[in-house]
């Protein structure tokens, strides 16, 4: 595209696409890169909320980032690594083995809520600023 105020009508269909095409992909690069931030920001929030008894637990924790084909989109999971068969029992509670209950420790949930909320409104600015 000339840097001309004009375009030819016969070009017109063809510029559309083409500035639609980079306003695609610069909004989907940026919202790539604004899920892999807000991802380690809440692999940071559920590793300072965890519960610590050994300190494993708390030091397993992940975040693994694919990326779809030709990079059209980006899921980026956070996880435990090692302690994932724990990770339930310490968030809701659990029975004890001779009876009773033990308090659950919300520490993913909290911060679940606040990377699903750090997403929408970056992806919100992201489309508004074109990328």
């Amino acid at each position: 595209m000339s840097n001309s105020s004009t375009i030819d009508v016969g070009d017109l269909s063809a510029t559309v696409n083409k500035i639609l095409d980079e306003y695609g992909n610069n909004v989907r690069k940026a919202t790539g890169e604004l899920i892999k931030k807000v991802a380690k920001e809440a692999k940071d929030d559920v590793k300072s909320g965890a519960p610590v008894r050994t300190g494993r637990y708390k030091k397993s924790w992940s975040v693994k980032v694919e990326e779809g084909g030709a990079g059209f989109y980006t899921v980026a999971t956070v996880h435990s690594r090692d302690r994932y068969q724990i990770a339930h029992l310490l968030e809701k509670g659990h029975a004890k083995r001779g009876g009773g209950r033990v308090a659950g420790h919300p520490h993913i949930k909290p911060a679940e809520e606040t990377a699903i909320e750090k997403v929408q409104e970056g992806v919100k600015e992201i489309a508004q600023e074109g990328g």
